[in-house]
């Protein structure tokens, strides 16, 4: 189905953005994989010549035009799946711990680099009148959680971004799909900011997100491939995930309740033990 087709992956070094690229490549596209980490994308060339690999930092809206005005010219008319996974995290505890600086580096990774590196791409794929925007949220973009004052509105805002391009372009064949991963055995939390109080226990905090992290980056690739195939416009990962939307759905306003109870209990156990 992707013999034809050119996928542009951010995140692609590594975790659910390295199984994508190697994924994509095997059913045929010609993959352009993007990341900051040289030595990923390195070993990521290894899995096929068709993945070619830049490095580029979606955080900076300069190197985003100039590898738009490089890549645009080299399309050749071809379908484009731009896929908008880069994404960073923030361990700060409270809103009231949490400087403005730290949550302005967060969303100009997460939020701002899924709008620069769409708005590059958007007039191409209008022209072309084909093509998929590929936004991964996570599953705190479906329902807001403590201790994630910038990460979970980053991707609230990544979720709404997206829904709000699937009406605007309703009436062409551009398709739009909001990604929500679960629990994903990736390094965003080990190469992830901790800060104040956070920072005193940074391994409790990776091994307590290793615990939770019950889909590997495979499957995880794999079921997002699958739902741009099936052009599904929110994609669920992990049965967590799917666990979340419903709960969300049922409960909009008293799961922030339910869940404080059960975080609650949680450290109150620990506490005890």
């Amino acid at each position: 189905m992707w013999t034809h087709s050119v996928f542009i992956i951010t995140g692609a070094a590594s975790g659910i953005g390295r199984e994508l690229a190697i994924q994509a490549a095997q059913q045929g596209a010609d993959v352009i994989a993007l990341d900051v980490n040289a030595e990923g994308l390195a070993e990521i060339r290894s899995h096929s010549e068709k993945i070619r690999t830049r490095i580029l930092d979606v955080g900076k809206a300069d190197e985003i035009r100039a590898f738009a005005d490089e890549t645009i010219p080299t399309l050749e008319g071809r379908k484009l799946v731009l896929v908008n996974n880069a994404g960073v995290s923030l361990m700060s505890g409270e809103f009231r711990h949490t400087s403005l600086e730290d949550i302005e580096w967060l969303m100009n990774i997460n939020f701002w680099g899924v709008v620069r590196l769409t708005k590059a791409f958007y007039s191409y794929m209008l022209k072309q009148n084909s093509g998929h925007i590929v936004n991964v949220s996570s599953v705190f973009g479906l329902a807001g959680i403590y201790h994630q004052c910038a990460y979970s509105p980053s991707k609230f805002a990544v979720r709404g971004f997206t829904e709000t391009l699937r009406m605007e372009l309703i009436n062409t064949n551009v398709r739009t799909h909001s990604v929500h991963p679960g629990g994903i055995d990736t390094a965003i939390v080990k190469n992830g900011r901790f800060t104040g109080a956070m920072s005193r226990d940074t391994e409790m905090h990776i091994r307590n997100f290793r615990r939770m992290a019950k889909t590997t980056p495979q499957e995880a690739a794999r079921v997002i491939m699958d739902g741009i195939t099936r052009n599904k416009a929110r994609i669920l990962i992990g049965k967590d995930a799917r666990m979340m939307d419903r709960f969300v759905r049922l409960f909009p306003v008293k799961y922030t309740s339910i869940f404080w109870k059960q975080i609650s209990r949680s450290w109150a156990s620990k506490e005890n033990t």
